[in-house]
């Protein structure tokens, strides 16, 4: 949590920080990195979860979600016993996977 805490208050430049979010939700294994955004003429937030990280035997892998909310593992992205370096990975966009 104190990563994820640390990611989230730094990961959206100041200045727009009233248009976009970016927020977590940990349950069980998984951690499900979120962005949000203001709705359409609309004071409403909307979700869009951007990666979902999963521990499991000691690693974590990385999974994205398709279009029916249904998720999937990356393959070509290495598991590792460091949360850190997935969050990296994920942040940086390994080839504009994550962020639009």
């Amino acid at each position: 949590m104190k990563i994820m805490d640390k990611y989230t208050e730094n990961a959206v430049p100041e200045h727009v920080k009233s248009q976009i979010k970016i927020s977590y939700k940990i349950r069980g294994n998984h951690v499900t990195l979120i962005e949000e955004r203001q709705g359409f003429k609309s004071d409403q937030w909307v979700q869009m979860p951007v990666a979902q990280f999963r521990l499991g035997n000691n690693e974590w892998k990385i999974y994205w979600q398709d279009s029916k909310g249904k998720w999937h593992f990356i393959d070509d992205i290495e598991p590792s016993e460091d949360f850190e370096t997935q969050l990296k990975i994920v942040d940086e966009g390994h080839n504009g996977m994550f962020w639009g």
